[in-house]
């Protein structure tokens, strides 16, 4: 899943066609011998190898039994049309604005030929891989194999490489294929061990027990830590609880929404992430009627769970549950789907949005999750970038978080940054919305006080419990992604709005992110409900999560809101969005006058105070490279959203 490519199109999105760029380039012949059946000749289409598979990397060979899954992308047809159609259905000054396309009428218009798909469908069948089904648009053909079956089949060495303290597979060269898919295959997607990174910050992962360290404040500066040493020449207040979905509501302006009569209804909000947890729809409705909301509307299509990690399926269980509860938090009244896939390899979650967009099931997509943008190969990218042209044309909106690891640098940090300044891919795609995160301050009356750009600085109290240490800001620990791409051109939609010198960061002119932010940080987090191992037994509880896994399906919930107040699917919204800059409908997050930070409290054993308590400074807008600015920022964006006054501006 990421890209390469830097085609100008005088578009919404410069980078609408991007795929296409990556997957048309000219293939080149290769020698004999590569490939399955001693293929006489083969070509090599977009490159399936990281930047990061090196021989300064290199572990050890792939296990040769180990199954995968791998992919053939044909790529639509007519891409040119393509591009101008996600142009007009998306541009607000276009006659065809909204005029999307039914997934019918698409697959008429833009799929692969079904003999291009039967070909490379009959090509892997022979190469001794199990053809998986292809999705309706016929824009890849899936198969599973044996490591060394793969091998045999793309003329490639398939190793393990270290990637930041992790072992993860890749081809020491580009694949090969028979010449006679030439014209045909665009790419390769699945050599690459690509796993969507959960965008969710949280101390420990469920199902293990989990709750907030008391004391906590039950809002914004409701408990003073005057117990504690005062950090910045004043007492801190103590971290809220986590908040309620009736004071992010508040907050946002989406309880006075709501209270007009626009909860959501007739809209249908998709949440996609890896696995599924067996307790989701019990966890959403006990959820529901303990928050005073009404009770869900679930359907699941989960996929069969492949064989995972069991901390890392438990990770991606809490980030499940805090997605659907966030949406349904900000709208109510709308249907959910949540899609499980069966592992994090991206080429499970492109099956996932494939199914939606192909079969209609949704108005608008969340997810949670993805990769730093210059760790991905290009045919992973090149199959995304039509998934989400295919999702601009059927006017269906996708909404990714910027990510976890602010500007990607600090190696110290939560996420283990690679040293250098990296966008998040999907986030850093033009042909999606990104959304960062804030630091919320909520009041007594479920009122807005403030943000903040979220970026944790962490100092912990010294054992004889005298002062903090290192002095605070003390270290990096987390913060909402952002920053400038370098994969993608500034979208047209971004220019006279981002400063030249965030889209001119690496020299060019490229897209910038994020473009809407909301609560992300952990330290002003949402208050989750779901069913964890405790020492006393297995049941639901609540407890304080955050991380742009909150931001981005709070505001996917509002447009949900914004869709059916419109009276019509707003689609991908970032020009509509761009078009709204320095009005009303956003809360211009900037830096604070002064220094904002709370003392959290922790459980040591993270359920209870019997072994004790650790209390740390966590202080905010302490964002590295990126910077909250007046106007346009890659901390925030466009800012946190007024939903009254945006609404009122995007349907005008």
């Amino acid at each position: 899943m990421r890209r390469l490519a830097r085609s100008r199109l005088l578009a919404v999105s410069s980078a609408i066609a991007v795929a296409t760029a990556i997957a048309l380039s000219v293939p080149t012949i290769a020698s004999a011998g590569s490939g399955a059946a001693g293929a006489r000749s083969t070509v090599r289409p977009a490159s399936a190898r990281p930047a990061w598979a090196t021989r300064a990397n290199y572990l050890r060979p792939a296990a040769a039994g180990q199954r995968i899954q791998v992919a053939i992308l044909l790529g639509f047809r007519n891409p040119a049309a393509l591009a101008s159609l996600a142009h007009s259905v998306s541009d607000p000054r276009s006659a065809s604005y909204a005029h999307y396309l039914s997934p019918a009428a698409f697959r008429a218009r833009f799929s692969p030929s079904a003999s291009s798909a039967a070909a490379a469908a009959s090509w892997l069948r022979g190469a001794g891989l199990r053809v998986g089904r292809t999705p309706l648009s016929r824009l890849f053909v899936p198969a599973t194999g044996t490591v060394a079956q793969v091998e045999s089949a793309f003329g490639v060495a398939l190793g393990e490489y270290r990637v930041g303290g992790k072992a993860l597979r890749a081809p020491a060269t580009d694949p090969a294929i028979p010449a006679s898919l030439r014209g045909i295959a665009r790419g390769i997607v699945g050599l690459t061990e690509v796993r969507m990174r959960p965008s969710v910050v949280r101390q420990a992962p469920p199902p293990p027990g989990l709750r907030s360290g008391q004391p906590c404040s039950a809002y914004w500066g409701e408990l003073q830590a005057s117990d504690k040493p005062q950090a910045y020449g004043q007492t801190l207040p103590y971290a809220p609880c986590g908040y309620t979905p009736q004071q992010i509501q508040g907050a946002y302006g989406v309880d006075q929404t709501i209270a007009s009569g626009i909860d959501g209804t007739g809209q249908t909000v998709a949440v996609v992430d890896a696995y599924h947890a067996k307790t989701i729809k019990f966890d959403l409705a006990t959820y529901s009627q303990r928050h005073g909301l009404p009770a869900p509307q679930l359907t699941q299509i989960n996929a069969v769970p492949a064989r995972g990690n069991k901390a890392d399926k438990q990770g991606w269980y809490g980030e499940e549950t805090l997605d659907l509860e966030a949406v349904h938090s900000m709208a109510p009244g709308a249907a959910l789907l949540f899609e499980g896939t069966a592992s994090p390899d991206n080429s499970n979650f492109d099956l996932s949005y494939a199914d939606i967009l192909d079969n209609g099931r949704a108005s608008i997509v969340s997810t949670s999750g993805g990769d730093p943008e210059l760790s991905l190969p290009p045919s992973d990218i090149a199959t995304e970038e039509a998934l989400y042209q295919q999702a601009v044309a059927q006017g269906v909106g996708m909404f990714f978080s910027s990510g976890d690891c602010g500007d990607e640098i600090d190696p110290d940090g939560l996420c283990g940054g690679a040293g250098q300044r990296e966008t998040q891919y999907p986030a850093s795609s033009p042909n999606v919305t990104a959304v960062g995160g804030t630091s919320l301050a909520v009041g007594a009356s479920n009122d807005y006080l403030f943000e903040t750009g979220w970026g944790t600085g962490y100092s912990f109290l010294n054992h004889p419990g005298t002062k903090w240490k290192p002095a605070p800001p003390g270290y990096y620990f987390y913060g909402g992604g952002g920053g400038t791409s370098q994969l993608f051109d500034e979208p047209t939609y971004q220019q006279g709005v981002v400063p030249e010198d965030l889209s001119g960061y690496f020299g060019g002119e490229n897209r910038v992110v994020p473009d809407i932010a909301a609560v992300g940080d952990p330290n002003t987090g949402f208050l989750v409900g779901e069913t964890q191992t405790f020492p006393d037994g297995t049941y639901y509880d609540e407890y304080r999560l955050g991380g742009t896994s909150l931001s981005c399906p709070l505001v996917a919930g509002m447009f949900a809101l914004v869709n059916q107040a419109a009276g019509y699917d707003l689609g991908f919204v970032n020009p509509a969005l761009y078009g709204a800059s320095g009005s009303d409908g956003f809360r211009d997050v900037t830096d604070p006058a002064s220094t904002v930070a709370v003392v959290r409290t922790n459980f040591n054993n993270d359920v209870d105070g019997s072994d004790g308590l650790n209390f740390s400074v966590r202080t905010m807008n302490f964002t590295g490279t990126l910077h909250t600015l007046p106007g346009y920022d890659d901390v925030t964006g466009l800012g946190s959203p007024n939903l009254p006054d945006l609404i009122a501006r995007l349907t005008s």
